[in-house]
Formats: structure tokens, sequence, C-alpha cells
């Protein structure tokens, strides 16, 4: 269950644990939306300049195939980069957004694919002020197509690297041992599920006991339903030591293990 706020998404897990998201604001988006349409315009251009053979043979056709491959462009170009680059496009990665469901789930593609169609109504009559006043009025900052496919953007915050070494230590780490499923956890895991577990890491010791086990427990199950390790990985092993193990391969990889 989950409940907008301000600048917030408050997110209650059914453990009753809640932690939040910060919503990205109109302007933000806005920025993020125009670096998005240079790209699409730099690849329109490109485009024409490809198309411009067919000019001597029929101007019309010409321009048709320029409108279509604009179109193209604009709603592949988005589902595409938000998909691969898990609710990301360049503007996004540019400016700190993702977009996330508004449980703060992973993405499926068939909200990444929605929330691009409807960008066509979002942007009527022009320059997305339909889309912009339906962010603006909405408590979560919302355009159509968010409220379509059920999602949010959010900002992702840069955080402070602590000291790792200090706060995971050299403990074996048994997950490492399937370096396939190590790599596929990587791959998986949005940043913002890697910054919660890291959050959670650091602040462990700030939390009751009984807060602290059904916290570490929907932290863990989140991971898990990205990748299964296999039983003899993880047989006798704590919620909470399957979170830090998993914040140990997010965060350090292999090659600095080694090193060190």
């Amino acid at each position: 269950m989950s409940e907008g706020r301000t600048n917030k998404l408050m997110i209650r897990t059914p453990e009753g644990v809640v932690f939040s998201l910060h919503l990205a604001g109109p302007v933000t988006r806005c920025l993020a939306w125009v670096l998005d349409l240079v790209v699409v315009f730099a690849c329109a251009l490109l485009t024409l300049v490809l198309t411009m053979q067919f000019a001597q043979l029929s101007a019309g056709l010409a321009y048709l195939f320029v409108v279509i491959g604009y179109f193209a462009f604009s709603i592949g170009y988005g589902v595409a980069t938000e998909w691969l680059w898990k609710g990301r496009t360049v503007g996004k990665r540019f400016l700190g957004l993702q977009v996330v469901d508004v449980n703060g789930l992973r993405l499926q593609f068939s909200q990444v694919v929605i929330r691009n169609l409807l960008r066509a109504v979002d942007s009527l009559p022009a320059f997305y002020l339909l889309g912009g006043l339906v962010c603006v009025l909405s408590g979560r900052a919302q355009r159509l197509g968010d409220l379509a496919a059920n999602t949010v953007v959010i900002r992702v915050p840069e955080l402070v690297q602590p000291n790792l070494d200090q706060l995971l230590g050299d403990r074996f780490n048994s997950l490492r041992e399937h370096p396939h499923l190590e790599a596929r956890l990587r791959q998986c895991v949005s940043p913002a599920e890697a910054a919660l577990g890291l959050r959670a890491m650091q602040r462990r010791d700030e939390l009751e006991p009984e807060a602290r086990v059904a916290l570490f427990e929907e932290i863990a199950g989140r991971y898990r339903m990205h990748v299964e390790f296999p039983d003899e990985a993880t047989t006798g092993m704590t919620d909470e030591q399957y979170v830090r193990n998993v914040v140990d391969i997010l965060y350090r990889p292999r090659t600095v293990r080694a090193g060190a």
C-alpha cells in the first residue's frame, strides 16, 4: 500500500515497514524531457539526411518517411531506453531520475509501453500542456501516461559512498561462488533497490529488533524476486546476512575484492 505526499511517496510493506521515495517535480521532469527531445530530434535529423536521396524521386514520400521516422523514434526511444536502463532515458540519467512502479517495484514491459504510447495524448495540444497540467495537479506528479501505467518518476539521490570495508567487513560471501547469478543480480537490481539495501545496512543499529528483522526480511524478499541462489549458498543465512551479501556484490566488484 502506498500514499502520496508533497514530494515523497511513502510505501508500506505487508510487514508494516515504511520507506519513502523522493518524487520528481514537474520542472525537473520537464528538463529531462527537453534533453530527451534533443536526442529524438538528432535522430530525426539523421533520418532526414539519410532520406534526402528520396527527395529527388518524391518530395512527398521523403517528408512522409521523416514524419513516420520521428514518431517511431519518439515512442521507440522511450520504450527502449526505459526498459533497457531500468526506467531511465538519457535525460533522466543526466538529472538523476528514474521511472518505477507506484509500489517501488521494478517496471514491467507493459508499463513501459503504456506510458510511452500515451505521450501523444500528454503532448496535446502542444508542448506537453495537458500532461504538464495533470502532473502539476496530481498528488504524485504523474502525467496521464503514469496514471494509466501505474508508475511514478522518482529522484535517485547520489549516496555519499561509505567506507564499505568498515560497513561490510571482509567476511566470506557464499553468493560469490555463483558468478553467473552474481552477474544477473547486478543486471536486474535497480539503483533504487540497491540504495535501499545500502541504507538499511548503514542504519541497522538504529532500529528496534522487531523492525530490523521485518525490514531485512522485506528487502531480502525483493532481491530474491530477481535472482534465486541455490540452497547450498544460502542455507543457515539470515535475511540480514543475505542483504549484506547482496550489497557486497552490488557495491564491491569482484576485481576490487581480489585486489584487497
